[in-house]
């Protein structure tokens, strides 16, 4: 409910302030920065992946000894408010991708909105498991996230020329 309820704030207020000069180009670069911390992760979980499979199958340890002792425990407390951080995060460049798609066509916001909260409510473990399984789905979807911010600070480049030459001028 509350991802459901920060997506719809945060589409609502990112329809309007697309609207003000400059801030389309600064979104595509905070998608741009999305896209970045994307692929770090992806390759990193894909290498930690690869290096705990290599150390269950050279330990003379069961798996929970083997991954026992890796991290520090986490409080409720700590662990709601990791939640919480990544659930607003995750809203904000999921409502940025969907907008800069959007552009100012206000029912494709509002069916990729509808889409990606179902996908989110229903498929979340379905689609978890398909991108564990094949990591290339992932990588198309870095791609299109890609595409869509590279077109917004192209845009948002096109938009802010005009007042930069003027005041060059």
């Amino acid at each position: 409910v509350a991802a459901t309820v920060l997506r719809i704030l945060f589409a609502a207020v990112t329809v309007k302030l697309l609207a003000i000069v400059g801030l389309l180009l600064a979104g595509g670069i905070l998608l741009l920065w999305v896209c970045w911390k994307m692929y770090r992760e992806l390759r990193t979980s894909h290498a930690d992946e690869h290096e705990a499979t290599e150390a269950l199958a050279n330990s003379d340890l069961d798996s929970d000894k083997a991954v026992a002792g890796k991290a520090p425990r986490k409080t409720l407390g700590q662990a709601a408010l990791q939640i919480v951080v990544a659930d607003v995060s995750m809203s904000l460049d999921n409502v940025l991708a969907v907008a800069g798609a959007a552009r100012d066509h206000f029912w494709v916001l509002i069916v990729g909105l509808v889409l990606s909260i179902g996908l989110m409510g229903l498929a979340a473990s379905f689609i978890a498991r398909l991108l564990h399984r094949y990591r290339w789905i992932a990588y198309i979807g870095l791609l299109i996230i890609l595409y869509v911010a590279l077109d917004m600070v192209y845009r948002g480049t096109m938009e802010i020329w005009p007042h930069v030459n003027n005041a060059v001028s």
